[in-house]
């Protein structure tokens, strides 16, 4: 199969690769071979696709539909795996290969072009919700599941290196620090979580309307979670004279559907926007990083 990786892949993966990194090298030949030993038919690659793993629609021998996923070892797919053996096809993409060769998931085809973000906004966020919601649930005995105090220990070290060396970012770096500090004090509760959830990240599927996909899985609380969503479509936020009023009200309206305490929601929407901002700036994005860090501005 001879083919050129989506050029958003290209450019996401180039932003975080580590010297020598060589995935996108050996690539073409790691979907051959995945492709061969599985005996599928190839339809085409999913474009323009994600920012950490390429997605190929397929066919399976007896010609049902499928989705082939390579992913680079860190962007951590063998903990997507995990956590879609865990839901069980309950409200995220069903796992087909539950073992199967590193790097590598095959899952069920959904309408890859048709997300939830295709639907008018107010729609969009509930049915987004209501898919969260069933993600939800308690993790497996003896996980290994990367916790939420791990993953934002590590993005609170690169965001005080930011700052250190950005003033301009220092102070929302400070707030969204010292909120995620008072945050970890006290969590209501632990449940593994999608990691990255947000619209698009919620496909039309035929065993239920929408289920999610694309997890980077974590575990801590809901709020958590729930905090990427708030911050959807974040361009028509900034771009509305009441964009700060908008993200409030949304903060409410999402915390009170899902029984989520409102402030925990605010502060880990803030600190989630701000690392998502720095992290933007640091790596040669300044139109995002702009726009990330004027939303937690209103935080």
């Amino acid at each position: 199969m001879a083919f050129e990786p989506p050029r958003r892949l290209v450019r996401a993966l180039g932003e975080t690769a580590p010297a020598g990194d060589d995935w996108l090298e050996k690539l073409p030949a790691a979907v051959q071979q995945a492709v061969a030993l599985r005996e599928l038919t190839v339809e085409r690659v999913q474009v323009p696709g994600g920012r950490s793993s390429l997605v190929v629609l397929v066919r399976r021998a007896d010609a049902t539909p499928a989705v082939l996923k390579l992913a680079p070892p860190r962007a951590r797919p063998e903990s997507e795996r995990a956590a879609l053996a865990h839901w069980d096809g309950l409200g995220a993409v069903q796992l087909i290969e539950p073992v199967s060769t590193p790097g590598v998931l095959l899952l069920e085809r959904l309408h890859p072009d048709v997300s939830v973000r295709s639907l008018p906004e107010a729609k969009a966020l509930l049915e987004a919700a209501g898919t969260l919601r069933r993600l939800w649930v308690e993790p497996p005995d003896g996980h290994t599941f990367e916790t939420v105090v791990e993953r934002t220990g590590r993005q609170a070290e690169a965001m005080r290196a930011s700052a250190a060396a950005d003033a301009e970012v220092a102070p929302l770096v400070d707030a969204a620090l010292a909120a995620r500090e008072e945050l970890l004090a006290a969590p209501p509760e632990h449940r593994l979580l999608h990691g990255t959830f947000r619209q698009s990240k919620v496909l039309s599927g035929e065993r239920m309307p929408w289920l999610a996909v694309g997890p980077d899985p974590v575990v801590g609380e809901c709020a958590f979670d729930l905090a990427r969503l708030v911050r959807d479509r974040v361009e028509d936020l900034i771009a509305s004279p009441s964009g700060a009023a908008i993200t409030r009200r949304r903060v409410k309206r999402l915390a009170e559907s899902l029984d989520v305490d409102q402030e925990r929601l605010r502060g880990w929407t803030l600190f989630r926007a701000v690392e998502s901002g720095v992290r933007a700036r640091r790596v040669g994005r300044p139109q995002d990083a702009e726009l990330l860090l004027e939303f937690a501005g209103w935080l």
